[in-house]
Parts: C-alpha cells; sequence; structure tokens
C-alpha cells in the first residue's frame, strides 16, 4: 500500500522526519474500538496498541481516532504494534460531548477533506439540524457537500433543494439514489487518490448503503427507519475508514442524535454568510440584532429578506457557542490551577536531579 493513497503528503512528512531517526513508521488509524486501534501503511494492515505514555495524565496526550496519522514502534517478535506518537492532524471534524455540564471535545474523524453531509428524502428532513451540521464542517476544516439521499422515494426534490441551497451558500448540494445507484458518478470528484471523505447524518439516512455502493460490495450492514418515528436503526456502531476502489478513502461515522457544537464565531459566520452580509451594514459595529437603531438585519426581517426561522437558528447557535467560549475560559483557569502544583513538583524533581 502506498502511503499517499492513504492521504499522506509533505505536511506529514515534516512532522515525520524526527521518528525516522527513532526507526518508527507511519501509518493511519482505521478503526478504533475503545482501546483497539487498526491501523495501515506500507506492508502493514494489523492492530496496535497504545504505548503508556498515553495513560499518563501529566502528559495530557490526545488519543488517536479514525484518520490520524501515527508514529509506530514494531518488533519483529510482537503481533501488535505500538502507538508512540499522533501526528498533527491539518483537520479535524469534532462535537460537544452531549450533555449541558459538559465541555469536553470530542473527536469524530480526523485528516478529512470533505465532509459529505448525507440527508435523507423519505422520512426525515429537518433543515435547522442541517445548519447546525454546516457550522461544525466549516470548523473542521474540511470542505461541505450536501447529499440529498432516496431521491427515488422523493415527488419533488428540486423542492428539497432549494430549501438547502437557501441556508446553505456557496456548498455543493447532489441529489442521489444509494440503494439504485443513481448519480452517484457526481461525487468521483471528490474522492480522488490521497483525499479523504467522512460521511456524516442521522440514523437512516442511508450512510452505510452509500459506503456499500462506492466500494462495490456490502460491507457494512444496512438497517431499516421506522415508519411510525421516521427514525433510522442504528447500524454503524463505530467509525471505521474504507479505501475505494478508485482511490481516496472514506469514514463511515455512526449517527449522532444530538449535535452539539464545538465551534468559534468565525465558523458561524462562515455558516451564516447571508445574516453576516446584513450585520456588516448595522449601524453600530458590536450590535446584537435586538433592539439598537440602526440595525440591518432587524429591517432585512421585517422587508421579508431574512428568513425569521433563519435568524432565530443564528441567534441561537450564537448563544450556544459564546456560552461554551465562556465554560471553556472557565475550565481551562481551573485545569491550570490544578497543574500548577504538580508541574512545579516536575520541575524541582528535574533540578534536584540535574545538580546530582
Amino acid at each position: 500500500m502506498n502511503l499517499s493513497d492513504l492521504g499522506w503528503n509533505q505536511y506529514f512528512s515534516n512532522q515525520f522526519q524526527e521518528f525516522y531517526e527513532k526507526n518508527l513508521i507511519p501509518a493511519r488509524v482505521t478503526c478504533v474500538q475503545k482501546s483497539h486501534f487498526t491501523v495501515v501503511g506500507e506492508n502493514l494492515d494489523g492492530h496496535a496498541q497504545l504505548s503508556g505514555r498515553f495513560h499518563n495524565p501529566v502528559l495530557g496526550l490526545e488519543r488517536p481516532v479514525v484518520g490520524d496519522w501515527v508514529a509506530l514502534k514494531r518488533e519483529l517478535q510482537q503481533t501488535d504494534a505500538t502507538i508512540v506518537e499522533v501526528l498533527s492532524r491539518k483537520s479535524h471534524f469534532s462535537r460537544k460531548v452531549p450533555g449541558e455540564r459538559q465541555t469536553v471535545e470530542q473527536v469524530v474523524a480526523a485528516n478529512i477533506d470533505t465532509a459529505f453531509l448525507v440527508v435523507g428524502l423519505d422520512l426525515e428532513f429537518n433543515i435547522r439540524r442541517i445548519e447546525r451540521y454546516v457550522t461544525l464542517i466549516w470548523d473542521s476544516g474540511a470542505n461541505p457537500v450536501i447529499i440529498l439521499n432516496k431521491s427515488d422515494q422523493c415527488e419533488d426534490v428540486a423542492k428539497y433543494a432549494n430549501e438547502v441551497e437557501s441556508i446553505a451558500y456557496g456548498v455543493p448540494i447532489h441529489a442521489i439514489s444509494a440503494l439504485h445507484a443513481d448519480g452517484i458518478s457526481v461525487l468521483s470528484p471528490y474522492l480522488t487518490p490521497g483525499t479523504t471523505v467522512v460521511l456524516l447524518g442521522s440514523s437512516g439516512v442511508g450512510k452505510s448503503t452509500l459506503i456499500n455502493c462506492l466500494l462495490g460490495e456490502e460491507q457494512q450492514a444496512v438497517g431499516e427507519v421506522h415508519e411510525d418515528t421516521s427514525e433510522g436503526r442504528h447500524t454503524t456502531t463505530h467509525r471505521e475508514l474504507f479505501l475505494l476502489p478508485g482511490g481516496g478513502a472514506i469514514i463511515d461515522n455512526p449517527g449522532m442524535r444530538e449535535i452539539q457544537l464545538w465551534a468559534d464565531e468565525s465558523s458561524l459566520q462562515s455558516a451564516f454568510e447571508d445574516v453576516e452580509a446584513f450585520a456588516k451594514a448595522c449601524r453600530f459595529r458590536n450590535c446584537q440584532h435586538e433592539a439598537e437603531p440602526g440595525c440591518a438585519v432587524q429591517l432585512a426581517l421585517e422587508e421579508g429578506h431574512l428568513d425569521a426561522e433563519r435568524f432565530q437558528s443564528y441567534l441561537k447557535q450564537r448563544k450556544e457557542l459564546r456560552f461554551l467560549a465562556n465554560k471553556q475560559n472557565g475550565r481551562l483557569r481551573i485545569e491550570e490551577k490544578k497543574w500548577k502544583p504538580i508541574h512545579k513538583m516536575i520541575k524541582q524533581m528535574k533540578k534536584h536531579r540535574d545538580k546530582h
């Protein structure tokens, strides 16, 4: 397996120079199940375990996720390799761990070029949910692409495509039927050798069916959608990276019931370009678009140039992100206070050791 086919490039090669000198080898994580890792590289396709450094809380090392590039130590007499280091990511898709009291980031996939947001056209279509996904994708560093799947079960595809287009400015939108492989060829430009795509979307929208269609064989189990609740059954239970026959890689991802934002306000600006465009015409630079005089956003709402529900979605996301930022700053102060005496003790121990 050629590393470049897996997504290896100069960005990762530059980082790996020091590891070559230590006789470590590069590999990419394709699957994570609790503490078990599957990795692939040149002449390598097997399992790996974490080195003890990852279990040291003082070091605070981040555990690898699907899509990560890692430095491996592999002894001839050992069956499994050992992950020694995780290379810096060029992009990653994250969300906040569900729960109001949590301010912890959950990295879903790493080193992705494009994110396919798969939306089902059969039973579940939630424009506000799509907005939240788009905000997270812009924050990830990847390019969003919206896939309207199950077009064979929809009588008016153009209606839904127009609705999505109205809230996802500049984002490519493609209608397909993964079940019948209809329109699949339009996805080829995103799946070139060396690139990585992650699939996102709710359960039941057809992500696993799309994976099987692109692979040309059934590797992922496919479930039905509950007709009474419009909710899909979870068929994908873990994240996994698959290598495509024509080149490129694709990461399947379990459906997310909660889309908890983990981003900053710059990503919100990318996802709500229409609101931001009106905001630039406001009289005051720090206008909150509520009751301030000369607010161009409120004027756009009154004149019908801006959808009221979309604006409320913008306000809700902005409130969440500001709350998250405040919680993160508070948590950072607590963590610094907690580890300060430990780092001081380590420093003193090193100083004492150097003297003797």
